[in-house]
């Protein structure tokens, strides 16, 4: 298939530190070029990649300090619509922006959902395009809008070969993510402290949560017992994670997936996680961690990570989340839109010569897996 990905620009693909969702599109790109699919990247400049690549910006927005992704997006869209023919299926990965974007005649788009979508100034715009193919990264993150045209939760696959399985020798356990109030590192650094262990806080800070930081987190780092390294690379990440003893996911929000999880679990380490969003669905609770209900909870169960067992966490994310289930997913979802494209075509076709009365609205169900 000819496949066109619109990737967010507020980092390059894949991006040189924090940047979940281009992570995830560097690895399905990747795997879809390994495939023999033609795939375009449309991305910013200093994304590396084995597909075609349209530099949007020359790097990403983010470390460039561009404040309004806006009109960025609206021009990857604009560069997308200059060669829109050359397409059998176009999947973006930008938001919302692309929702309006496709006309009649047009290859058939669809959008992974990968932020969240609960807020009450979002609800409009995703109502708007009830009939627009979207994809949910978790089950949990579609209840937000049900009425929507969901046609697959596909979860998050990553390449598990790059992630070592690691015995988990370090003294720590481990908060990783972005330093917001969602996230709750604050009750990161007091639930290791209740519980006697000594916590590596590796956390990016956007212009956005700094004042968060500054109030609730920084007073925090001037006791013992917790060592904040800021944000990390690549091998820095897989060596923190390897060397963990667990990954503390304290998260307070409706999170959409959260691919730190599995990236843990890969090495070997297991997660200790709120009861939040995705979490369920991502953690096997008692075998791959614990999903706890409260801080208490969470307390308890890092006096419990010694009942795991680390080669089942890493067995878990081979079986479930790796890079190949991902993609056989997304295949499986743009076979079926191209069938539903012909036949709608076909049937549009058949209705203008008087064959039939009526054109139907397809109807969508994709499992994943299947």
């Amino acid at each position: 298939m000819r496949i066109a990905q619109l990737a967010p620009l507020h980092e390059s693909v894949p991006p040189g530190g924090y940047g979940g969702t281009e992570r995830v599109v560097s690895w399905l790109t990747e795997e879809l070029v390994r495939r023999k699919h033609e795939v375009t990247l449309f991305a910013t400049a200093d994304s590396c990649t084995a597909a075609e690549l349209v530099a949007v910006v020359p790097e990403g927005l983010r470390p460039a300090g561009v404040a309004d992704a806006n009109g960025p997006h609206l021009v990857e869209l604009a560069l997308l619509r200059a060669r829109l023919a050359q397409f059998d299926v176009v999947h973006s990965h930008i938001d919302y922006f692309a929702l309006p974007f496709r006309r009649a005649g047009d290859p058939p788009f669809v959008h992974t959902m990968h932020g969240r979508i609960d807020l009450p100034e979002q609800r409009p715009v995703y109502s708007a395009f009830p009939d627009e193919p979207l994809v949910s990264i978790s089950d949990e993150q579609r209840t937000a809008l049900p009425q929507l045209d969901w046609v697959a939760t596909v979860y998050h696959g990553l390449p598990i070969d790059d992630y070592p399985f690691g015995r988990g020798n370090g003294d720590y356990v481990l908060f990783l993510g972005r330093m917001s109030e969602e996230k709750r590192p604050h009750v990161a650094i007091e639930v290791a402290r209740r519980a006697g262990v000594r916590l590596v806080l590796a956390a990016k800070i956007d212009d956005s949560n700094r004042a968060y930081f500054e109030r609730e987190v920084q007073p925090l780092l001037a006791q013992p017992g917790v060592d904040f390294v800021g944000e990390t690379g690549p091998e820095e990440t897989i060596r923190l994670l390897a060397e963990a003893r667990a990954l503390l996911f304290p998260v307070d929000w409706p999170e959409p997936f959260g691919l730190v999880m599995i990236e843990a679990m890969a090495c070997g380490t297991p997660v200790i996680a709120s009861r939040c969003g995705s979490t369920p669905e991502v953690v096997a609770d008692g075998v791959t961690g614990f999903v706890c209900d409260d801080e208490a909870a969470l307390c308890r169960a890092l006096g419990r990570i010694g009942d795991l067992d680390r080669a089942a966490c890493r067995r878990w994310v081979a079986e479930r989340f790796s890079v190949t289930c991902m993609t056989d997913d997304y295949e499986t979802v743009y076979r079926r839109l191209r069938r539903e494209r012909v036949s709608i075509r076909t049937t549009s076709s058949a209705f203008t010569t008087g064959t039939t009365s009526a054109r139907p609205r397809a109807s969508r169900t994709i499992a994943p897996g299947s």
